[in-house]
């Protein structure tokens, strides 16, 4: 075995018993290849990636190719997942050179980490209009043994090069308009404009194949409708989410969603299941169950914490990262059927059931079937003349008897590392379906959580907390999102318990952002703490992914937390963020996404909501499961005026609802439907 027995990271233990003499990113690595004059290999993949799994078989298990490495390298192992840093400052190296990028990726540095040459999956033998890896390794090598002045002048144009990119998407000038002027409902129509052109109005979602579910755009769509009355904007939501439930995407036994779709129409997953990819679904479709009240969103809300209680969570009350596209070694072996499997399991009621998920003889995949919905539910019952509970009951039980035996086959890979910012992201989830469902549960597995992260993922004696927890161990300095996502974890807390230690808490760690992630100049956080010493350089996260960037996120949560505890210099610092970003969310809408949900705060104003009395919880919980996006709540049984909301306020026995603006109130209203009234916003 090699160094990374001694890792926890799931998929760097993966490789520890490869023959390549693996190091992880340590300070041994670089220390080995200035001593021995080498260039480095950085690999960097993650548990779930299908194609890390194929070139560790094809090359890292080979023999005679591990020798050369070995011989000719320093080579180094790195879980994306567990430094995100790393994967971005090199993962901007091959987009450079290449003009693309994925994983596994495959960089090679100069012994003091400077990037040279990055690719992704390279075969074994020249396939694909690619080299094989061993044709790769010997140019690498020759070329730093022979070329070394070359490839040093390269190494430093390109960093030169990922050390310009924060710039990308940054005006040369700021703007000259003050906020009010910059960020209008008119600037707000644009990004809707943007937005439409890219709409899926056949299948729904945004743009073709590969399909992902772009969560923090429908988002956004949803908000616009609220504001603005544009029924387009929530009917492609509705229609996209219809899609992706009634798709392949989604686990119709198992509960659930895929990473995303390979083709247009949902049908088709890339098998893994990632814990932040469930997460903002679930926080979507809580907001589209608080505005629809649709029954078909509840159930997936319910079936995917189910699926997340069941086979994502620790003992602990912490969440693990991820589930394996692959089984045995085939991509979705687990999730698939032949027809003859269900109608053995089935009987008498599997033509019924193969006619609703689109099972065939033949198969939908190859030569097997991914479950999905071709019909809705209440046209298949009409159909057939019976009533859509008889049908949905009917179905349920084909699905139990199909689960009992998917059960017993061999299981995907579990990455049971526990990430910060993933967790925050499952626990908001959490606390967004109990204020929209009112189950208990969910508010248990959101404070269960916190719990956890608070004692676990904090490093002793300090504020500052850790990114990566694993057998007992917690370790990596948390980088921006994980306070990002934290910091708004608190903010739910508060919804969920009207207990302002949240508050205060999440308070204190926007300070802690502010003072060691800004960057003074741009008034934008870098992706590392000052602190961070074992990288290249400091880079910044501007544009969302998969997930959102914890720029953007910091945005939502300093308004918030500006009038929350009226503090202008939260609000100025989001305001400032804003201002750097307006013209590329304008222009980039779909890779901007939450940073237009900060900037419709600017252009809508944030409703500020203030209940007291001593039935001030109950109502605030059922205002918060109405659909109310930019809002700041606080609700109190007794006086309180240590927050700017409540000071002032004597509470009684009635129960008054507060509707302000810049802490001006009307008179207070004593009722659910008052409040919903006068919170209705004037759509121009």
């Amino acid at each position: 075995m090699n160094r990374l027995q001694f890792e926890t990271s799931p998929y760097l233990r993966q490789h520890m018993h490869n023959p390549v003499d693996w190091f992880a990113w340590k300070p041994e690595a670089f220390e080995k290849a200035k001593k021995d004059n080498k260039p480095i290999l950085v690999s960097i993949g993650y548990s779930t990636c299908h194609w890390c799994h194929v070139m560790e078989r094809e090359s890292f298990e080979d023999r005679e190719v591990a020798e050369f490495m070995n011989d000719h390298f320093i080579n180094i192992k790195v879980d994306r997942e567990e430094r995100p840093d790393v994967d971005q400052i090199y993962m901007e190296a091959c987009q450079i050179i290449s003009g693309g990028g994925g994983w596994p990726l495959n960089c090679f540095l100069t012994p003091d980490g400077r990037p040279f040459y990055a690719g992704t999956y390279f075969p074994p033998k020249p396939a694909y209009n690619r080299p094989s890896w061993l044709q790769v390794l010997g140019n690498i090598s020759r070329n730093f043994q022979q070329r070394r002045e070359v490839v040093e002048d390269q190494a430093d144009k390109l960093t030169e090069m990922i050390a310009r990119t924060d710039r990308t998407f940054l005006p040369n000038q700021l703007p000259d308009l003050a906020d009010s002027a910059l960020f209008t409902p008119a600037m707000m129509d644009d990004i809707y404009a943007g937005l439409a052109k890219s709409f899926d109005k056949l299948d729904g979602g945004f743009g073709s194949a590969p399909k992902f579910p772009g969560v923090m755009s429908l988002q956004w769509l949803l908000q616009y409708y609220y504001f603005t009355g544009a029924q387009a904007a929530a009917d492609h939501v509705f229609f996209s989410l219809d899609k992706m439930i009634g798709g392949g995407i989604y686990d119709h036994l198992g509960g659930g969603f895929a990473r995303y779709a390979t083709d247009r129409a949902w049908r088709i997953p890339h098998f893994e299941k990632m814990l932040y990819d469930n997460a903002l679904l679930v926080s979507l479709l809580s907001e589209a169950y608080s505005l629809s009240q649709s029954a078909y969103y509840k159930k997936t809300i319910t079936d995917t914490l189910d699926f997340i209680e069941r086979e994502m969570t620790s003992p602990e009350g912490a969440f693990y990262s991820a589930l394996d596209a692959d089984s045995e070694g085939v991509e979705g072996k687990f999730y698939v059927w032949t027809y003859n499997e269900i109608t053995a399991a089935l009987g008498n009621d599997a033509a019924e059931f193969c006619d609703f998920y689109g099972v065939t003889p033949d198969g939908n995949w190859e030569h097997t079937n991914i479950l999905w919905q071709p019909h809705k539910l209440e046209t298949f019952a009409a159909e057939r003349g019976i009533s859509p509970p008889e049908l949905s009951d009917r179905l349920d039980a084909g699905r139990r008897k199909l689960m009992a035996l998917r059960d017993q086959r061999i299981r995907p890979g579990l990455d049971d590392k526990i990430l910060l910012n993933w967790n925050a992201l499952q626990c908001t989830a959490y606390a967004q379906a109990y204020q929209a469902l009112g189950l208990d549960a969910y508010r248990e597995a959101a404070l269960r959580n916190l719990r956890f992260l608070q004692q676990k993922m904090t490093q002793p004696g300090k504020l500052d907390l850790f990114h990566t927890y694993k057998d007992g161990v917690a370790q990596y300095d948390a980088f921006l999102d994980d306070y990002a996502f934290y910091i708004e974890a608190l903010l739910e807390a508060y919804h969920i318990t009207f207990d302002t230690a949240w508050l205060d808490a999440a308070d204190s760690y926007a300070d802690f952002v502010i003072r060691h992630f800004l960057d003074e100049e741009t008034r934008l956080f870098y992706f590392t703490a000052e602190s961070r010493q074992d990288i290249l350089m400091r880079k910044k996260e501007l544009y969302d992914s998969a997930t959102p960037s914890g720029n953007s996120t910091m945005v939502t949560n300093l308004l918030k937390l500006g009038i929350l505890l009226d503090k202008p210099a939260y609000r100025e610092q989001a305001a400032a963020m804003c201002r750097q970003l307006a013209d590329s969310v304008t222009k980039y809408p779909s890779s901007f996404s939450r940073w237009a949900i900060g900037m419709s705060a600017l252009a809508y104003g944030m409703r500020e909501i203030a209940i007291t009395g001593a039935h001030a919880h109950t109502e605030a919980q059922a205002l918060l499961a109405a659909y109310l996006p930019q809002k700041v709540l606080m609700s109190t049984t007794e006086t309180n005026d240590n927050y700017p909301l409540l000071a002032g306020k004597i509470v009684g026995a009635d129960t008054n609802i507060f509707i302000c603006k810049d802490y001006a109130c009307r008179l207070p209203v004593s009722n659910l439907a008052q409040a919903l009234q006068l919170l209705k916003p004037e759509r121009l």
